[in-house]
């Protein structure tokens, strides 16, 4: 078994195992009870009643967070002429096209977010084996295939606090809202937003209930239950 710390056990013991915490009460416990000198991340872990087997019930979506994440993120574009100087007028740490993809074919992945435009596709398509297992592969349904004149926005989205999820293979959901640093109202906005997200991403063919389990973390912290009803309902808070 493996051994926790100080400080995590002093959380561990006031988290009733057989409880379910509503959102904010969870929030503030783990606020007043940090398990790191670092500013922790906060984190929803969400089971759901979907079956990810079946292209219909993929839930797959993007959310810009309304008071941001508290992480810096790195953007890549892959992108030429107009549309590579957009990028660069944006912000974009990265801009450029062949160079890149042969950067990144040698092992280079000192970034947190790619964009592409749809005429450089044919050649970051060949770094899907490299990309796609750590989700930095561009895509349509997470909103990163964009045309040169939406860059813009993409980028301004992805600094405020743009944040992409999607269900994993054995139908779970995992997404951070937060720092520990952020105030209660910061972090309940935030959820609310993901959670509407979520909830709006529903699939026609999901049947019974469509979040069964919920969690909140902290990056070093145990978990705590969370009542979904309590959870779902948030969306109306904000």
């Amino acid at each position: 078994m493996a051994k926790h710390g100080k400080n995590f056990n002093i959380i561990d013991a006031q988290i009733d195992k057989d409880r379910f915490y509503d959102p904010r009460e969870a929030i503030e416990l783990f606020k007043n009870n940090p398990t790191a000198k670092f500013d922790e991340t906060f984190e929803l872990h969400l089971r759901m009643g979907i079956d990810p087997r079946h292209a219909d019930q993929m839930v797959r979506g993007v959310v810009v967070m309304p008071r941001g994440t508290g992480k810096e993120v790195r953007i890549l574009v892959f992108a030429d002429g107009e549309a590579a100087t957009n990028a660069e007028n944006a912000g974009a740490d990265y801009v450029g096209m062949d160079d890149l993809v042969q950067k990144i074919q040698g092992g280079w992945l000192d970034f947190d977010m790619v964009i592409a435009i749809p005429q450089a596709m044919s050649k970051v398509g060949r770094l899907g084996r490299v990309l796609g297992p750590r989700g930095l592969m561009p895509s349509p349904k997470a909103g990163t295939i964009v045309q040169p004149h939406e860059i813009n926005r993409v980028i301004e989205e992805a600094r405020k606090g743009r944040m992409e999820y999607r269900v994993d293979k054995t139908a779970n959901i995992h997404l951070t809202f937060g720092k520990r640093s952020f105030e209660a109202d910061a972090l309940m906005e935030n959820l609310a937003a993901a959670v509407d997200s979520i909830v709006r991403n529903k699939p026609a063919s999901s049947k019974g209930a469509y979040i069964r389990r919920a969690y909140m973390t902290m990056t070093m912290s145990p978990a705590a239950r969370i009542d979904v009803t309590a959870l779902i309902a948030v969306r109306a808070l904000f």
